[in-house]
């Protein structure tokens, strides 16, 4: 099978490439697009040097199955075009909440493929690892309402805030006059609750992109509400989330439940240091699951704490992994 990655040359296009190269996929030619600024620069891929391609001038016939890790304004414009010719699988937020398009996390509801129309997109990465947490608890004990707060990692806002957080701690550290160029207020050393742009009502996007997201994918009853914060972190989101069930629940049976969720490992041994931490999370393929414990204020509902790589399980990762159940499952 032929693939094709637009936005090659950034951050969820070169893990997008590092997880092909690391996987048995079996691929007969890789296509790298990209800007006009990145044309003609060549990157490394199961020991052959591939040129990327000018988006421009791409021809979207050539690959079966074409990845977009490019960006909301570059899907608006050229993921209607492709899809007349391949399968586009969409990183972006543009399509997401469209009703003709799946969106889809593989270990949650590969089914949502099915009937797609050559448009599938890819959550939002503090969404993605929420619902693998959700997902198993709510098939056994129905969830009625979720309250999250996000710790998000720097490297979920693009290659210029990652240098922008590099800078800021150099000249922080070195008593320098801190720039804010990519970020609102000051980011090294510090925390901002404010990810996306403003809503009337208060709430940010990334917000209500939990929010709704995870009602399109599991279930539009339940309640959701989010607070999220960008943290000086490199790569690693994390969460804590409170989950309110309909009922009452057996502890040891959810403790059982998500150490057999699918794509999760629970780390929680209730002592120091007993817990991931994205420091730990970062380039690990799995969400980690910390810090399980019933709520004292309520008895329908948990605590939990999770971290996941947001440049992988939160991205790429999960794109290739729908490319896969769509061959699987021979949705092409």
């Amino acid at each position: 099978m032929n693939i094709a990655i637009i936005g090659a040359s950034g951050n969820v296009g070169r893990k997008t490439i590092e997880i092909l190269e690391k996987s048995n996929f079996s691929i007969e030619k890789l296509f790298l697009v990209a800007s006009k600024k990145s044309a003609g620069k060549k990157i490394k891929f199961r020991k052959e040097e591939i040129e990327i391609e000018n988006l421009e001038n791409y021809d979207f016939s050539k690959a079966q199955i074409t990845f977009f890790a490019a960006g909301s304004k570059i899907a608006k414009e050229w993921v209607p075009k492709a899809s007349k010719k391949t399968i586009v699988i969409d990183n972006s937020s543009y399509f997401r909440m469209n009703d003709d398009v799946p969106l889809v996390v593989s270990e949650v509801n590969p089914e949502a493929l099915e009937n797609h129309k050559n448009i599938i997109s890819n959550p939002n990465c503090s969404t993605m690892q929420m619902v693998l947490t959700l997902k198993p608890l709510h098939d056994e004990y129905t969830i009625k309402r979720v309250v999250v707060s996000t710790y998000q990692a720097v490297s979920g806002a693009g290659k210029l805030p990652m240098d922008e957080l590099f800078e800021q701690t150099k000249n922080f550290l070195n008593k320098k006059k801190i720039d804010s160029k990519n970020f609102t207020k000051q980011i090294a050393f510090n925390v901002i609750p404010h990810i996306d742009i403003f809503g009337k009502d208060g709430y940010t996007k990334e917000e209500l992109k939990m929010t709704n997201e995870t009602k399109k994918i599991l279930d539009n009853k339940i309640d959701i509400t989010a607070t999220c914060v960008r943290v000086p972190v490199r790569t690693g989101h994390s969460e804590s989330i409170n989950i309110e069930f309909n009922n009452n629940f057996d502890f040891e049976n959810v403790v059982k439940i998500l150490k057999n969720a699918p794509g999760c490992k629970v780390v929680d041994e209730r002592k120091d240091g007993g817990y991931i931490t994205p420091a730990e999370a970062e380039g690990d393929y799995l969400t980690y699951i910390s810090r399980i414990r019933k709520d004292n204020s309520n008895n329908k509902a948990i605590n939990l704490w999770v971290v996941s790589d947001n440049l992988l399980k939160g991205a790429a990762l999960n794109t290739v992994q729908i490319a896969q159940c769509l061959m699987k499952k021979n949705y092409l």
